[in-house]
């Protein structure tokens, strides 16, 4: 025969089935984060005492309650003016995964919601969209989402952790601009664009496309990004002396014979400084060859660096080349580099010695006229 326990324990269940408000509510929450359960109520119950329990909701199943509302890993809050009390489980495990009550204890009934957890790894996703590109430019991400979620708030995050995706959120629908991000949504294309300037190596990295979803997890979509050193079709290195004059030759597409040629230096070309306009720097178009020459004028050592020259503004690849000038001190002894600290040094003693050998040898000269002077004197002594 039953306990009058397990016959009392029956019926309780009973009375919760037939006092139920609402179906199962689904939540899913991500495994070693948090999630939270939130359930309502009616009007009147807002002084009633609030719980969380786990299985057939018997006296050992109550995880936690209003009354003492931290417990392990489980913290409880009840907005009683929203009339919707939210539990916390932090720390999430596979075991925390299955059914769960939320229960406004009453006399001889409780008023419960029915909770199914499902628990996730948090990560995304199985598939991803590859993009390259390189430093300086710029590159559009594009987000499609479906027609359900048009007004739903849209948001891109680095890392492809979704659990933290919104907290972290590069930006946002709410707020379109930020720095060198934008983000611009097409509702009839259903799809969102997130347009990032001036990328660098820095960008290269795993990005998410968040669509908020209020009554389950986020939707997301994969971006891996890769930024490539902004580097050239065309490269030349080219060697030059202090002094001397210097002409460089820079190819260009013949579409753009109209375009305005340009150098600058820099070791970045998005942060170069033009240096056609120079007194020194001569520019010179050969439209027959598709090039155009820059002369420079009495090359000074501090013109040694990095050079870019085109004539695409928009910097686009095989349109512009890249050349490393090396300029040189021309000497007897041979030629030296002007980035060599012992340099000067050298550029500096070799005279010195050239010099105190002469002075040794007019030293050397003028002893031996002495002597040769004493010499003629003592010989006519001896002759008188």
């Amino acid at each position: 025969m039953w306990s009058l326990q397990n016959l009392l324990f029956i019926l309780c269940i009973s009375l919760r089935c037939a006092t139920s408000a609402v179906g199962v509510l689904n939540v899913t929450g991500y495994l070693r984060r948090e999630v939270n359960i939130s359930c309502s109520y009616d009007p009147g119950y807002e002084s009633y005492e609030k719980y969380l329990c786990k299985n057939s909701c018997g006296r050992g199943d109550v995880l936690i309650t209003t009354t003492n509302p931290v417990k392990y890993k489980y913290m409880i809050h009840d907005d009683k003016i929203a009339r919707i009390f939210t539990t916390t489980i932090s720390d999430l495990r596979s075991m925390d995964a299955g059914k769960y009550w939320c229960g406004v204890k009453k006399f001889l009934k409780d008023v419960y919601t029915e909770v199914e957890l499902k628990l996730v790894k948090d990560r995304c996703c199985d598939t991803m969209t590859k993009i390259l590109n390189y430093q300086g430019y710029s590159e559009s991400i594009s987000c499609p989402y479906e027609r359900q979620y048009q007004n739903s708030l849209k948001y891109i995050c680095r890392g492809n952790r979704p659990s933290t995706c919104l907290q972290q959120a590069l930006i946002t629908s709410y707020n379109k601009e930020n720095g060198r991000f934008r983000l611009d949504d097409d509702k009839m294309l259903k799809e969102f664009t997130v347009n990032i300037t001036s990328l660098s190596q820095e960008d290269s990295g795993y990005y998410l496309c968040g669509v908020q979803r209020n009554s389950d997890l986020d939707v997301f979509s994969a971006v891996l990004l890769e930024v490539e050193e902004f580097c050239c079709v065309k490269s030349t290195k080219i060697n030059g002396t202090v002094g001397q004059p210097l002409t460089l030759q820079c190819p260009y597409s013949p579409q753009h014979r109209d375009n305005r040629k340009f150098l600058c230096k820099g070791d970045q070309h998005n942060s170069c400084m033009d240096m056609t306009n120079q007194s020194r720097f001569t520019v010179h178009d050969n439209v027959s060859s598709s090039s155009f020459l820059v002369m420079i004028a009495e090359l000074e050592a501090a013109d040694a660096g990095t050079y870019w020259c085109g004539s695409d503004s928009q910097w686009k690849i095989g349109n512009y080349t890249k050349m490393e000038l090396s300029v040189f001190l021309q000497h007897t002894l041979g030629t030296l580099e002007t980035n060599n600290p012992a340099l000067y040094v050298v550029y500096i003693v070799t005279p010195v010695l050239l010099l105190m050998c002469v002075l040794f040898i007019l030293y050397k000269y003028r002893r031996s006229t002495v002597k040769g002077d004493e010499a003629t004197s003592r010989n006519t002594q001896n002759k008188l």
